[in-house]
């Protein structure tokens, strides 16, 4: 009775309905695609899922991360995602890892699972998804978010394109994430949706579906404008123009290690500590704290750090308190020993303080 309103479609049927129930999906990241994509293919029945996520729930995430509640903020995604698929759907089976995908664990789940769903926010881990794939023959579900946008889109470098085809490599560009330019939780659902049906087209191959194979789907949520484009092949791609054996996962971390977070008040009174703003010289032109050296995360990035003896005690902020932990995560990995960031960043130092900017 479960999945009769599906077994019904002719589509679907008895044959695809074990097709689901037989298959093994993995998803990596339980956030704002993560989230709608396995609440439908939990329901739908899908066997086996996977669920790789070494974050905790914060209260930002409530807001589009639809596997949450306020009760589950502090606790580990995979393992509160867990129980409330399970609750939907006692039926299945489902594995959790309290990981970051990486170089090292990539080899194994890949090859202990059919398909694999992309629920990440940045380029790292994508390309490792993507030549995890090539290497081990695997279809993945791609979807991306940002704002009002969103796309999606089915590689499979055995029968067309894979990722590095349409991305070779990261843009040089900076792209601001979720947290810095925002985004509406509806558009994360309608891809995280739309690559759960991506999934179970892949799952059941029925001869009428046209899974995204190759094709780049956009959805512009402002006007409700999609597109699909064609993603050509590249013979020269850096991922599958090689030999499976001869590509090798490698893998730097958007996460490196915690970062301790100050708030405005504990910020303020350590007077011994160099305060740095990173955001870019046009917002700190409009307001800035006082004695604070301006050194954006523009230039951190490009390998131009702070000439500061690496013992020195460096509270860092923006505008929010997102580019800030970027940037204590390089100076973190660059040897910089003492290293916070002021949560709330620039916005919440004002509000704390109407006398403390220009």
């Amino acid at each position: 009775m479960r999945y009769k309103r599906q077994i019904t479609l002719p589509e679907i049927g008895i044959d695809g309905q074990e097709k689901i129930a037989r298959a093994h999906v993995l998803c990596v990241g339980a956030g704002g695609l993560g989230s709608p994509a396995l609440l439908y293919l939990a329901a739908a029945g899908i066997g086996h899922i996977g669920i790789i996520d070494f974050d905790h729930v914060d209260e930002s995430n409530l807001q589009r991360q639809i596997l949450f509640t306020i009760d589950g903020i502090g606790q580990p995604k995979a393992v509160q995602a867990k129980e409330r698929l399970q609750a939907l759907n006692p039926e299945i089976e489902i594995t959790v890892y309290e990981d970051e995908l990486n170089a090292e664990n990539a080899p194994d789940l890949f090859q202990a699972y059919d398909i694999i769903l992309d629920g990440t926010d940045n380029f790292e881990t994508k390309f490792l998804i993507n030549d995890a794939a090539v290497k081990y023959k695997k279809p993945w579900v791609y979807g991306a978010i940002q704002g009002f946008d969103g796309q999606a889109s089915v590689f499979d470098a055995q029968t067309g394109p894979c990722y590095r085809c349409l991305y070779p490599e990261k843009p040089k560009a900076r792209i601001a994430n979720c947290a810095e330019a925002g985004v509406i939780g509806a558009v994360a659902g309608l891809i995280g949706v739309t690559q759960a049906l991506q999934v179970i087209q892949l799952v059941t191959r029925h001869e009428s579906f046209e899974p995204l194979f190759g094709k780049l789907w956009t959805l512009d949520t402002k006007t409700m404008q999609t597109r699909i484009l064609n993603i050509p092949k590249n013979p020269d791609c850096p991922a599958c123009s090689k030999k499976r054996d001869d590509v090798i996962l490698a893998y730097s971390s958007p996460v490196c290690g915690f970062v301790p977070e100050l708030t405005p008040q504990q910020a303020r009174g350590r007077s011994n500590s160099c305060l740095i703003d990173v955001r870019e010289k046009e917002e700190w032109d409009q307001g800035h704290i006082d004695g604070a050296q301006l050194w954006p995360l523009s230039k951190i990035m490009a390998g131009d750090l702070p000439d500061l003896p690496q013992e020195t005690e460096i509270i860092l902020h923006c505008q929010k308190g997102m580019r800030s932990l970027q940037a204590a995560q390089i100076l973190k990995v660059q040897g910089y020993l003492e290293v916070y960031s002021v949560s709330g960043g620039y916005e919440a130092w004002v509000n704390c303080f109407e006398d403390a900017s220009e």
